[in-house]
């Protein structure tokens, strides 16, 4: 769950704008009064907040160009404890440039944008959208820019004039509130004024939109939900949040197992659009029934858990008040969940009067599912399909390796107009082609998981391919392996290579590559460099149980200074450079009850000073951290997911 909190505090004198805004805004319906002029007012940057942005506080239907009242304050944060039964995390979008942090939506109950609510993907947010600009034309430059590469042939379908497009679907299927509830209201006004937010997000859902309008439509549920991955996730397939959520409709390991997604060293069905896609309208339908055919109180559990709605129905039933979702006390996220939906599906039924044009997407099927019965390597698959390997990573996010998993799902998700070709490639390819094979001899001192590991698949793996009952081998013997077809490099986004990158990232402004001695360990390590065990494990994508090898090189971060011995200097970077580099996500983290500096770089694989050097400004304001108090972080969404 990313908590999103504002403290607001500026005492008698907000409190007076505030009833001033209400008082102007209700008489707006009536006199039209209070305020004439044509323009927005813009908001001053609130405490705690690092972008400003506009609002708009109003009663009633708003009309584009309305002026705005004097801005309300931020009610005070409270404590939001995530309730044990969660099991799905919202999320929320960033962009990697700093320059346009007031391009995030606003969270909450606060009626002000709040300060940069975010979520973390494993590709920047302004990465290429596919079918938009073409995935492969997108890579990281070393200093966070984008650098053009060699196109993609991705498809783009036009919609045809006098054709039915995607949106005009959407809204035959509506079916929820166009609420003009205050929050509902200060929400939608958000994505009003962030156009190209909305637009970015839109194009990212592309090739996955018509499958979703498609599923929601065939069950027979409120259309607006296939509008719901832009509150989740902004339709980003490897987004990640702090609290492990993770693909579109970001879930947990836990509800994801519950509601049969496999999450396995080869996949991650949280990040397959077909599996995640089933899994979570399974869920929202459960929800729909356990709360009395309530979608808004579905909703509500689906970001907070069954559990927290139930206990704040609970409550106002014993308090003789209305158990309607607006009127229950709910964590300020949740309440701020429900709304932002609302907001996004109120936008793109009015997209022609608040003049937002929305992109032209076919009302007819971007992808289909290939079946293919086997495990396939993803760079052949992509070669078959006349792709880039990026391309099929994006298109089914659920791969982790080289390869699909050999157990299944046997199915790949490929834009319709390359799939015929795709076809008939693998028909004429022997199914023992889809993968190259090895033969290794095993020798003394081997075991299946060293020889795993080197062939980079997994002990189970060579067990099935060997007909193997058990871990015992012996030297001499040799195996049939499954292995990749190209080098590493060439499976760009597989978690081996994300991995790889991490080790590449600044985390000081010096680095030293340390060989193990006998006798060393992680926490000898620790002391030796003044570093934390979880720094050293998170920069060499390891875990800090880990056992150290002899001879083995690992890269570690200081802030300067000479190396220490048995430590080889390493490049030193300008003391200048802060800013880590765009392949280091940023999230929001919302400090919580007990936390601490330590407690918090521990959870997130961090120091403490590079907490205090990404929130110097923030923690200079306040002597003691408080709950509710918002930090900037940047971690690794691969390594955070392994260790959270």
């Amino acid at each position: 769950m990313v908590d999103k909190k504002f403290d607001g505090s500026d005492g008698a004198s907000e409190f007076r704008h505030r009833v001033a805004a209400i008082l102007c805004a209700s008489a707006l319906v009536t006199l039209a009064g209070c305020a004439t002029a044509p323009s927005e007012q813009t908001v001053a940057t609130p405490p705690g907040s690092d972008s400003p942005g506009t609002f708009l506080l109003e009663r009633g239907q708003v009309a584009p160009g309305q002026s705005i009242p004097d801005a309300a304050p931020s009610e005070t944060a409270a404590d939001n404890s995530i309730d044990a039964e969660m099991v799905v995390d919202a999320v929320d979008v960033e962009t990697t440039d700093e320059t346009a942090a007031e391009d995030v939506p606003p969270v909450g109950l606060n009626f002000l944008p709040q300060a940069d609510p975010v979520f973390t993907s494993e590709e920047p947010e302004d990465a290429a959208p596919i079918a938009s600009v073409p995935i492969s034309s997108i890579e990281q430059g070393a200093d966070g820019a984008a650098a053009q590469t060699a196109p993609s042939e991705l498809p783009v379908t036009a919609v045809r004039p006098g054709d039915p497009d995607i949106w005009q679907r959407i809204l035959t299927g509506y079916a929820l509130p166009d609420e003009n509830h205050p929050r509902a209201v200060a929400h939608r006004r958000w994505y009003i004024n962030n156009r190209a937010y909305l637009n970015r997000t839109f194009e990212r859902a592309r090739p996955f939109l018509f499958y979703i309008v498609q599923e929601v439509e065939r069950r027979g549920m409120p259309l607006e939900l296939a509008l719901l991955p832009v509150v989740e996730s902004a339709f980003q397939p490897f987004a990640y949040s702090h609290g492990r959520a993770s693909g579109i409709w970001q879930f947990i390991p836990g509800t994801a197992k519950r509601y049969g997604v496999s999450i396995t060293w080869w996949y991650d069905g949280r990040r397959d659009i077909i599996a995640s896609t089933r899994a979570a309208l399974d869920y929202l339908e459960d929800l729909h029934k356990r709360f009395d055919n309530d979608w808004l109180l579905a909703l509500a559990a689906y970001n907070s858990g069954e559990g927290t709605v139930g206990r704040a129905i609970r409550a106002n039933r014993k308090k003789h008040k209305p158990t309607d979702y607006w009127n229950l006390k709910l964590p300020k996220e949740t309440a701020g969940y429900v709304p932002r939906l609302l907001a996004v599906s109120h936008v793109v039924r009015n997209a022609a009067q608040y003049k937002i044009p929305l992109p032209p997407i076919p009302a007819q099927p971007y992808l289909e599912v290939v079946e293919i019965d086997s495990q396939i390597d993803v760079a052949l698959a992509a070669e078959l399909a006349g792709l880039p390997v990026d391309d099929i990573y994006r298109l089914n996010a659920g791969l982790n390796r080289w390869a699909t998993d050999p157990k299944g799902p046997h199915r790949l998700v490929l834009p319709a107009t390359h799939v015929h070709g795709f076809q008939s490639a693998l028909a004429e390819l022997p199914p023992d082609k889809r993968v190259r094979w090895e033969r290794h001899t095993i020798a003394s001192g081997e075991s299946l998981i060293s020889i795993a590991k080197r062939y980079e698949t997994t002990p189970e793996v060579i067990r099935d391919t060997n007909g193997l009952k058990g871990n015992m081998i012996r030297a001499g013997q040799q195996l049939i392996i499954p292995v990749a077809q190209r080098s590493s490099v060439a499976y760009t986004m597989s978690e081996e290579q994300r991995a790889a990158r991490t080790k590449e990232q600044a985390h000081g402004n010096s680095k030293v590559v340390h060989t193990v001695k006998s006798g060393e360990s992680l926490w000898t390590l620790s002391r030796k460099y003044k570093v934390s065990t979880q720094n050293i494990a998170a920069w060499n994508s390891m875990a800090t149980r880990d056992t150290l090898k002899i001879g083995q090189k690992l890269v570690i971060w200081q802030k300067g200074g000479a190396a220490p011995k048995g430590a080889t200097a390493g490049a030193k970077l300008a003391a200048t450079d802060v800013r880590p580099p765009t392949s280091k996500q940023r999230i929001r983290y919302t400090v919580r009850k007990g936390d601490s500096l330590a407690r918090i770089a521990q959870r997130f694989n961090t120091s403490v000073a590079s907490i205090q050097k990404w929130n110097a400004d923030a923690l200079a304001r306040k002597k003691y951290l408080q709950p509710g108090q918002t930090l900037t972080l940047y971690v690794d969404a691969v390594q955070a997911a392994e260790t959270s």
